[in-house]
This record gives C-alpha cells, sequence and structure tokens, in this order.
C-alpha cells in the first residue's frame, strides 16, 4: 500500500479477496474521469471494492470517505460532507458555499457511500462541486446512477465462482483456522457460491455458520428453502433473490434470540456499543444479561460486524442486513417501542456526556459525540417527527450545545434547534433551553438579528415561568453579544449580573466559566489589565480542579493578551501557544483563529515580520468559517492592526501582500502547526530576531491533555 496521505479511509479488518480486474477498471475510469458510480445489487463488494480503489491511489489532499446511509435528513447531506472532510464553519452561511470554498483549491477523492435514498439531493451537489472544484473528484457507490453530467458507471458484477469460493474459504478459515478446501467439501462449497450467485455479504453470512455446519448440511439446508424463498417474489431480479435467500436463509437458521436480537439492533444508525445494545433491546423475550451472548452468535454468522474504536469496541450491521431486520420489526409490531428505548438511551447519554463535558473526560467526551452523531441524528429526527414528543427533541438539541459550540459544528446545532423551535413542545423549560443555546449558536455565527430574537424570547418566557436557570444563560449571551459588537460598558454590567446569577443559583459549569474569562476580555479591553487576570486566574484554578479544558483554552487566551498588554511577551508567547493547541484539538475555529492572530504578532515583536504576515494570511483563512474577521471589532481586532502596521514598515506593501497569500494558502493543519513553532521558537529562546520553532507540545510539565486522566 503507498504511505498514507490525510483522508478518513477505515482500515480493512480482514483480506481484500479477487475482484483484480474490477479494481483495475475502476482504478483506470478514476484516472479519465472526475464522476465514477459504482452500481450493482446489494451486498455485491460496491463498499469495499470503492474504499480499496481509493486507499490505493489517494490525491495529494487525500481520499475522504462519507457515508449516507444511515442519514435520513436530506438537508443534513452537506453536513455529513463537511463533518467527513473535517471541516468546521462557525459562520451562518449555506454549507454549500463552505464546501465550495473549502475544496475550491484542493486535490482530494471524496467517496460518498449508500446515496441512493439521497440521490435527489447528491445529484446536484456532486455536480456543483465538481463545477466549483477542479481538483476534485467523485467516486459514489449506490445501487443506481446519479445522473448527472460527465458521470462514468461501473456495475459491479457477482464474483466469479472461483473468487467466491476463495473468498469463502478465507472467511471460515477466520474463524475455523484448521478449515481448508479438500478433495471432500471444494464440490459442496462451489455448489453452495453458485447457489447464492457469487454475492459476498451471501458467500460471507454462509461461510459464517460453518461453526455448526459442515458445507454439505449448508448447502442441504439452502437447497430445501431455495424455492420458497425466492418464488414468493417472481418480480425480484435473480439476484435480488439469491441475496434475500441467503439473508432470509441466514435468518431461519438463527435461534428466536438471535432472530429477535437481530431485529431489535437494525433500529441503529451506525456504530453502537454494548451498554447501548443492552438497554435498548432488552425485554420482552431478552434478558439484558443475555444480549452479550447472543450478539456474540450473531458476530460469528456475520450478520453483526466488530469494529474497533478509540472508545472501545463497537458493532455495526451492514445495510442490507439492517433492512431485512427492520422489516421483521416492523412485522412485530415494535418499531415504535425500539425507537423510542432508542431514542431515551441516546438522550440518556447526552445528558451524561453534557455534565461529563465538565470533567477531564472532556476530550473523551467529544470524540464519544462525535462517533455517536448517526444515533444523536435519528433520535433527534424521531422527536421532531412523532408526535408528543418535540420538547424531548428540544431538549436534546439544546443538551448538545457543548458539541455544537465546542467542537466546531455550529451550522448543524442550528439546524436542529431552529427545526425544534418550530414546533411547540408543550414544556417551557425545554424550549427555554434551546432558545439559549440558539442564542449562543448564532451570536458565535455573528447573525445578531437572529441571537436578539432568540435571547430576548428566552429571557422573557424565564420571567414567565420563573426560570432562574434560563433567565441567567440569556442575560450572560446578551452579554456576550455586547462584548463582540464593543459595547464593553453593557457587556460588563450584563456579564457581572449573570455570574452574579449563576452563583445564586449554585451554577458551575464550562458556560459560568466562560462567562467569567468574558468577563475578563471586557475589563482588559477597558484598561482594567490586573482585574481580567485576576478573574482568568481562578478560571485556571478551577479548570485544574476539574480537568477541563476547552475553557481553560480561552483563559489562557486572556491571559496571554494580558501579558502582551504589560510588555511580557515572552510569558504571553508561552500561554497563548497552549491556548492555539487546546483550541485546535477541539476543533474549535474562533479560539483557534485568536491564538493565531496574537501569534502572529509576537512574532512581528520577534523580528520575523515575514513569517508573522504569513501568520496573519493563515489567520485570514480562518476567519470567514468563522464569521466577520475579529467580529467586526475594534477591540478584538486591536493586535491585529498594531501587526499589520509593524509588518508592512519591515517588508514593505508589496512583500506584505505576498506573504499573506502564502499564509492563506496553507491548509488548517499546516496553519496551525506553523503557528505553533512560530510561538514555542519564541518561548524556547527568549530572545530577537528570528527563530526556528521546535521543541514543547504546549502544556506545562505535568499539565494533564484533554481527556488524559489523572
Amino acid at each position: 500500500m503507498p504511505s498514507p496521505r490525510p483522508g478518513n479511509l477505515p482500515l480493512e479488518l480482514n483480506a481484500f479477496v479477487g475482484r483484480a480486474r474490477e479494481l483495475a477498471e475502476l482504478t483506470e475510469a478514476l484516472g479519465a474521469a472526475r464522476l465514477v458510480t459504482v452500481t450493482g445489487v446489494g451486498g455485491v463488494g460496491k463498499s469495499r471494492l470503492a474504499l480499496r480503489a481509493a486507499a490505493e491511489n489517494p490525491p495529494r489532499d487525500g481520499a475522504w470517505l462519507v457515508e449516507l446511509a444511515a442519514l435520513r435528513d436530506a438537508d443534513l447531506v452537506e453536513h455529513a460532507v463537511a463533518e467527513a472532510l473535517r471541516l468546521t464553519d462557525h459562520t451562518g452561511r449555506p454549507s454549500r458555499e463552505v464546501l465550495r470554498g473549502r475544496l475550491a483549491e484542493r486535490e482530494l477523492l471524496l467517496v460518498l457511500d449508500g446515496f441512493e435514498h439521497l440521490v435527489e439531493t447528491c445529484a446536484p451537489l456532486v455536480h456543483d462541486l465538481l463545477a466549483h472544484s477542479p481538483g476534485l473528484r467523485v467516486l459514489a457507490v449506490g445501487r443506481r446512477p446519479l445522473e448527472t453530467a460527465g458521470e462514468r458507471l461501473l456495475t459491479l458484477a457477482p464474483m466469479p465462482e472461483a473468487e467466491a469460493v476463495e473468498l469463502f474459504a478465507d472467511r471460515v478459515a477466520a474463524g475455523l483456522p484448521r478449515f481448508a478446501l479438500d478433495d471432500g467439501n471444494r464440490e459442496d462449497v462451489a455448489e453452495l457460491c453458485r447457489r447464492l450467485d457469487g454475492i459476498p455479504l451471501a458467500v460471507e453470512l454462509a461461510a459464517g455458520r460453518l461453526r455448526a455446519l459442515s458445507p454439505a448440511q449448508l448447502l442441504a439446508r439452502l437447497g430445501d428453502r431455495f424455492g420458497l424463498l425466492t418464488g414468493a417474489r417472481r418480480d425480484v431480479p435473480p439476484r435480488h433473490q439469491a441475496l434475500r435467500t441467503a439473508i432470509g436463509w441466514s435468518h431461519e437458521l438463527c435461534t428466536p434470540a438471535e432472530r429477535l436480537l437481530w431485529s431489535r439492533l437494525s433500529v441503529f444508525a451506525g456504530q453502537f456499543d454494548l451498554e447501548a445494545a443492552e438497554y435498548v433491546c432488552a425485554g420482552d423475550g431478552l434478558r439484558a444479561e443475555d444480549v452479550l451472548g447472543v450478539l456474540d452468535e450473531l458476530l460469528a454468522q456475520s450478520v453483526v460486524a466488530r469494529e474497533e474504536s478509540a472508545a472501545g469496541v463497537r458493532y455495526r450491521m451492514l445495510d442490507t442486513v439492517k433492512a431485512y431486520g427492520l422489516d421483521w420489526l416492523e412485522a412485530a409490531g415494535e418499531t415504535a417501542r425500539l425507537r423510542r428505548r432508542h431514542r431515551d438511551w441516546y438522550l440518556g447519554l447526552a445528558t451524561w456526556c453534557e455534565l461529563d463535558w465538565f470533567s477531564p473526560r472532556q476530550a473523551a467526551v467529544a470524540e464519544l459525540v462525535e462517533m455517536e452523531l448517526p444515533n444523536l441524528r435519528a433520535a433527534l429526527e424521531f422527536c421532531l417527527t412523532e408526535r408528543g414528543e418535540a420538547h424531548l427533541g428540544q431538549y436534546l438539541a439544546g443538551t448538545l450545545w457543548f458539541y455544537w459550540v465546542g467542537c466546531g459544528r455550529l451550522a448543524e446545532g442550528r439546524h436542529w434547534l431552529d427545526r425544534s423551535l418550530e414546533l411547540d413542545g408543550g414544556h417551557a423549560d425545554s424550549r427555554l433551553k434551546a432558545l439559549w443555546v440558539l442564542g449562543y449558536v448564532t451570536v458565535l455565527q455573528g447573525d445578531t438579528i437572529a441571537a436578539l430574537a432568540a435571547l430576548h424570547e428566552c429571557r422573557e418566557g424565564a420571567e414567565l415561568s420563573g426560570s432562574a436557570v434560563a433567565a441567567a444563560y440569556a442575560e450572560h449571551r446578551i452579554g456576550c453579544l455586547a462584548l463582540v459588537t464593543d459595547d464593553i460598558p453593557r457587556a460588563e454590567t450584563l456579564l457581572r449580573s449573570a455570574l452574579d446569577r449563576y452563583q445564586e443559583i449554585g451554577e458551575l459549569n464550562s458556560n459560568v466559566l466562560m462567562g467569567q474569562v468574558e468577563l475578563a476580555m471586557a475589563l482588559a479591553f477597558r484598561g482594567d489589565v490586573e482585574g481580567a487576570v485576576e478573574l482568568c486566574e481562578d478560571v485556571r484554578r478551577v479548570c485544574e480542579d476539574h480537568g477541563e479544558r476547552w475553557t481553560l483554552a480561552y483563559a489562557l487566551y486572556v491571559l496571554g493578551y494580558a501579558a502582551w498588554t504589560r510588555g511580557e511577551t515572552d510569558t504571553a508567547s508561552d500561554l497563548v501557544v497552549r491556548s492555539l493547541d487546546l483550541n485546535h484539538r477541539f476543533r474549535d475555529l474562533l479560539g483557534t483563529a485568536l491564538a493565531v492572530e496574537l501569534l502572529a504578532l509576537f512574532t512581528a515583536e520577534d523580528g520575523d515580520a515575514a513569517e508573522a504576515a504569513v501568520l496573519q494570511g493563515a489567520a485570514s483563512r480562518v476567519w470567514p468559517s468563522v464569521g466577520l474577521p475579529l467580529f467586526g471589532s475594534g477591540n478584538f481586532g486591536g493586535p491585529h492592526v498594531v501587526c499589520e502596521e509593524r509588518i508592512r514598515e519591515a517588508l514593505g506593501d508589496e512583500r506584505y501582500e505576498e506573504c499573506l497569500r502564502a499564509g492563506a494558502g496553507l491548509g488548517p493543519e499546516a496553519a496551525v502547526a506553523r503557528a505553533l513553532r512560530a510561538g514555542r521558537g519564541h518561548a524556547k529562546t527568549r530572545r530577537p530576531p528570528r527563530r526556528e520553532g521546535r521543541g514543547g507540545d504546549g502544556l506545562k510539565q505535568g499539565e494533564l491533555r484533554p481527556g488524559q486522566r489523572a
């Protein structure tokens, strides 16, 4: 395999068998066309072939997989693409515009897998992105073409008999190492593969049965049922019949408990873990303590796949197998009950994660929510489409504030918050929470009108219902809006009042600490540097006590800003480097851009005007994804203005613009790495002029990384 490049393609967990001719065809097609679509019957191996081709021929900026099979809301397709590409955008700009801008100068391969139920959304999106991004290629994988201009089709047929037999033997040997093809079983295996029409999924399901049956017994059982299972639908193409036969036959061979769990697991979107399966699927014929044993049997039969993740072992059902299970779930009349239990689990997960965000597990929480996003979306969709559940949708959308705000998901957060607030949930507390979170999101997006509307409605509703919590959050976020719009006296008044309210009700979390940081910034802007430092040192102590890192990053930024105003550039550089490191880990673009701007100034003061201009250019590329650069604020923009004046004086206008363009051409990872090198180089040498940035990880000795346990 070639050396790793950027991308998110999953690692292959078992051998890639056969398909040499098809792989060569697909590789050739990708070289000749910018849009290639692999089509074929479910289970024929489209995804596996596409991922192998993408992994073997990644462009300069990598190959990126977008999994769409679990997505039901067409409005989220663009968000899913941005998420897969790890693009964050804090603005209120349309997602399509964001994607165009980010892809315009990149050379990458986008793999859209499982798009067929969203083709009316995907086709125009692909056409538009290809038209605006000359370095983009798209490899689409589905059961039908996209039918858009420039599309080159590759229809994947089932495996030839010899390759199907090889696949069967490989998958059996993985579970039964002593199994081998021989004269006693070769003909039975070959006949079995012929009966299954060489469809890889069907072959793998059959291979999973060899723990209990011989190839001859498998063949006999399949023969007994073949006519019955395929004869019911004469209008179904033979290859669909063969796949349905294989899945139905595997289902018939399951015990009642295995069938029950199969159908219930189909309610999950994407991956799930054991604890979720035990909660959601237990009851009415299946005890929670029995779920693991039954799940183990389904794993052995290839009905469920096991996957490794940062959070431990997780599981996934193939889409075709899941669809079969959903049919049985519906036939059993359990769909509504299981979707409600699924919703309850993920509502509880979100509630726990909100609490655990204020802890040393903060980074682990961010990773967990990222993995569970498909299931959280499914839970939100259920709440917002099922009668009487809207208030829970409002609560869930609001509870995920830490993810929307802290992990670069403002646009999707606003999507769910707006949808939930369009409905009358009938529960004041849930609506008020969604309102203040919407206000927070729109403040950060720079949408002042929407922010004021949401926050004033929240404040008025809090007064009517007597909710001291909602009143505090509404006042806090109105104060934050005053801060970024340079109304410093009003910001200070509102933020102090909000902090007093928080203290009265005993509220302490990342939001409360962020209010303290924002008040500190207001004080620093009006010249009370000592007051700002006192507030942020207090935040720093609380963050250390609780293992909080996201708010700590902003406190370090303010402390760095304060140190700069006192002429302590070395200390300031050290603080802002650590702030940038933390913000980048959480994908917080606002904190990242602010920190890069300050490091540019420190670099200019350190005597390296050209590098400072490059860093300003790098920040300029980030700001459009945040909103109005530096909020359009004279206060937040002060360091930028000072920095630019010094650089222009040192370099001249022409050279300054040249370096600025070079910085704007850096990708996000390269930009942050360069800013960290510059800052660490300054902190390391403690002397002008230019220095090589090396060493250090941006954390004090003994200081925990995000999510690291003491």
